[in-house]
């Protein structure tokens, strides 16, 4: 009789794939510590692998380029953010005004936070690097899709008032001051605030520029 069996989980056979797995988190981990001591600019793909303890062919096996490892590095971030909004679940009938908004700016504090520095990195960077630009704002893009729908379904529904008719715009100003002041831009949070204060501040900005600044 045939006796079927079971591979077990340390089989030879799965090293290969566990051993890649180490390899591209030892990558992205990598980035993230490098960003710590110096910006973006200064990387290089040897200096990635070299503190990720892998070959250049591993790096290029895994990534073609130290910008695709920041874009899957802000993509988990940006996943991160979906979890913590509820992916962007519209408000509930019994959720306040204020706890929505206090559920979205303290959501996006908390991605901020975890993935500093590099959050930080990437604001500092933008302006003269035209591809983390370029993947900044089509995840930004994106996120400020997904509130438009919610603030434009609320106000049809006659339970927001938004401060501009222009709702695209006016989410795009609130998303962008929200990310400068998360990232700790000195020009919007001045040079020692913080991050409750800049929080708390957020949170009646989208408050009142989506419901006229009432919490219920």
């Amino acid at each position: 009789m045939l006796v079927s069996v079971s591979i077990p989980s340390d089989d030879p056979g799965q090293q290969p794939r566990r051993r890649g797995d180490r390899q591209r988190k030892a990558i992205l981990g990598a980035v993230r510590e490098l960003l710590q001591e110096a910006p973006f600019d200064d990387l290089s793909v040897s200096t990635i692998s070299d503190r990720a303890g892998v070959a250049r062919s591993g790096f290029y096996f895994y990534f073609d380029s130290k910008y695709a490892v920041l874009a899957q590095i802000l993509e988990e971030a940006q996943q991160e953010l979906e979890e913590l909004t509820h992916h962007f679940a519209p408000r509930e009938r019994d959720e306040l005004p204020a706890e929505f908004a206090r559920r979205m700016v303290q959501s996006a504090a908390v991605m901020f936070a975890n993935n500093d520095p590099v959050m930080s990195a990437c604001m500092a960077a933008r302006a003269t690097d035209a591809e983390i630009r370029r993947i900044q704002d089509d995840q930004i893009g994106a996120i400020v899709d997904k509130i438009v729908k919610i603030v434009e379904d609320e106000r049809a529904a006659g339970t927001a008032r938004p401060i501009s008719d222009d709702v695209p715009m006016l989410i795009r100003t609130l998303g962008a001051t929200t990310v400068m002041a998360l990232s700790g831009e000195s020009a919007f949070v001045g040079s020692a605030a913080g991050s409750d204060r800049v929080v708390a501040v957020l949170e009646k900005l989208w408050l009142s520029s989506l419901w006229g600044g009432t919490g219920v």
